[in-house]
């Protein structure tokens, strides 16, 4: 008798600014689990949080050009009653996960990536790909991230954080961080919100916009050198790729460079690096993996210093899956084609959860 495959659920879109990068690394996950023949369920959630059932055949026929999901593409449904007439999400989560093996969350940013789709994910008591609520939660704020990592004398550069409503003052901050510096949503992804500042004026617009995605930012002193990742996969053994290098034509690697203009950026793969120093950023990235408890999957970002030291700048924790992708890219270079990447985190998922079903909940 022949196997019943696996059934997955695939979420995607989301109620974030990384929405429509979503729809994109989603199509390219959903072209991965029908080569391995799993039986797949496409949910996409759109910007206001309404659930859609999505055809089978929708990824197929998505563009490679970023678009958002619309509300009438699919009847929605929603976690309260709404005017439009959305049926209510969680009866229909419950029954539509009894037949779910695993869920795999292809959401980026805020409700998706840092711990709010995981917590309904555990309470569901489905398995799902990546880390848990708190791996999720504190990789998705780089002011408790570099709190952490600072804590477990792990390199991070310098750095200020502000909340809406406080006073920032350009004086001080150029006197701690020095210019140029960086300017930061603290709770979002693909550089989105994220501007170099080089003087007063640009200080000024980049704290304003930065204010216009999240209610606390963070400013960052600037590294200059190199700008290197290194991929991580695993639970309780986690294990590092070769490191990739994000080599820039102009300016930093915005959003733009990561999925629209391929030419800025070029990503070399493995990067040039002396086999020492490549064993000290896979370390460090296990490492960090370790002390921000992640699990799965996460794609960690280094500055290289021209002075040869390692600065950890960032965790992601749903890394982007789209063509260009750095995440799957390196697991390529170091042996794992992306179609086996993908099953791979899947058994990781069944495994985690296997794991804490074990765990005793009564004394």
């Amino acid at each position: 008798m022949k196997k019943k495959p696996i059934h997955v659920a695939l979420l995607f879109g989301g109620k974030s600014a990384e929405h429509e990068v979503s729809i994109q690394s989603a199509k390219n996950v959903y072209n991965s689990l029908i080569e391995k023949e799993y039986d797949v369920t496409l949910i996409g959630i759109d910007k206001q949080g309404k659930w859609m059932p999505m055809p089978k055949q929708y990824l197929l026929e998505t563009s490679t050009e970023f678009h958002a999901l619309k509300s009438s593409e699919s009847p929605s449904t929603s976690l309260r009653e709404s005017n439009s007439g959305g049926k209510d999400l969680l009866p229909i989560v419950n029954e539509s996960m009894k037949s779910v093996d695993v869920v795999f969350p292809i959401l980026h940013g805020p409700y998706g990536e840092d711990g709010s789709m995981q917590g309904m994910l555990q309470i569901a008591d489905v398995p799902f790909v990546g880390s848990g609520v708190l791996g999720s939660a504190v990789g998705m704020d780089k002011d408790v991230a570099k709190r952490l990592l600072r804590a477990g004398g792990l390199p991070v550069s310098d750095f200020l954080v502000f909340r809406k409503g406080e006073k920032i003052e350009f004086s001080v901050v150029k006197k701690k961080l020095r210019l140029p510096c960086f300017v930061k949503p603290a709770n979002l992804g693909s550089s989105i919100g994220v501007t170099k500042v080089t003087d007063e004026k640009q200080f000024n617009a980049a704290i304003k916009e930065a204010f216009e995605y999240d209610t606390k930012i963070i400013i960052e002193e600037y590294i200059e050198g190199r700008e290197l990742e290194c991929a991580v996969l695993g639970n309780e053994n986690p294990k590092a790729s070769l490191p990739g290098e994000v080599v820039l034509q102009k300016g930093f690697y915005d959003y733009d460079s990561k999925y629209i203009d391929e030419d800025n950026a070029k990503l070399q793969i493995p990067a040039e690096l002396p086999k020492a120093k490549i064993k000290e950023m896979q370390m460090l990235a296990i490492k960090t993996f370790e002390v921000l408890c992640l699990s799965g999957m996460a794609r960690i970002d280094f500055f290289l210093s021209k002075d040869n030291k390692f600065y950890i700048n960032e965790a992601n924790t749903i890394p982007g899956f789209t063509n260009i992708s750095m995440y799957p890219k390196l697991w390529e270079a170091t042996g794992i084609p992306y179609a086996d990447l993908v099953e791979e985190l899947i058994n990781l998922a069944i495994e985690k959860h296997t794991v804490q079903k074990g765990l005793k909940t009564s004394l």
